[in-house]
């Protein structure tokens, strides 16, 4: 992600509260409307808003401004989608799945990362974190699709609706396709900005050793 501009903290933390703002109002509506669903997906994505923070606070990982706001927005986007984006703008999927899986690809390079450079008997060659990285996302997209392919079965059995759903092959291609695209935007700008909090984890690791 070089190249990008880089929200000061403050910044950072104004966006952050913003998104924060409007998934507690979603929650606040689901209250009054009586909407479980609107309650449910915008508590949890309320409260995963909070992990960046609650990582900083109470485990000294400190997060450069760029990852937190990263995470917030992820989780953001598909929060609102669930409350209807994604029913009314066709490519909403794709960004939430796009977007969704860099998240997915930053988490992977980092642990694998930080496991390379805290033991010595493991090199992995920085070329093939590449590889490393799509192999993650893929596999994280493939069982994504099974849960949402076990919930249609739990629906169709049950008759109750469910907060996420299939919706034919075609579908499932395309979420895998932008899946990839998420894990290339890591894959190629990703490893330099993500290379400090993976030496911020050897060392949290090699403090516990």
């Amino acid at each position: 992600m070089r190249g990008l501009p880089r929200p000061s903290r403050n910044n950072q933390r104004r966006l952050t509260r913003g998104m924060q703002a409007v998934l507690l109002s979603l929650v606040i509506y689901g209250v009054v409307a009586g909407q479980p669903k609107a309650i449910s997906n915008g508590g949890i994505g309320l409260a995963i808003t909070f992990i960046p923070a609650i990582l900083e606070r109470n485990y000294e990982f400190p997060l450069d401004p760029w990852l937190g706001l990263w995470i917030t927005t992820a989780v953001f986007l598909h929060t609102l989608g669930s409350a209807g984006l994604y029913g009314r703008l066709f490519w909403w999927d794709n960004l939430t799945h796009a977007m969704s899986a860099t998240v997915v690809a930053g988490a992977g390079y980092t642990v694998a990362r930080a496991v390379d450079l805290h033991s010595d008997d493991i090199f992995v060659p920085r070329r093939f974190f590449f590889v490393y990285i799509f192999v993650v996302v893929l596999s994280f997209g493939v069982i994504w699709e099974l849960f949402e392919f076990a919930l249609d079965l739990i629906a169709l059995s049950t008759g109750v609706t469910m907060p996420l759903a299939q919706h034919g092959l075609d579908d499932t291609v395309r979420d895998l396709m932008f899946n990839s695209v998420g894990a290339l935007v890591v894959a190629v700008f990703g490893q330099a900005h993500l290379s400090g909090v993976a030496e911020t984890l050897r060392d949290r690791l090699g403090s516990k050793g």
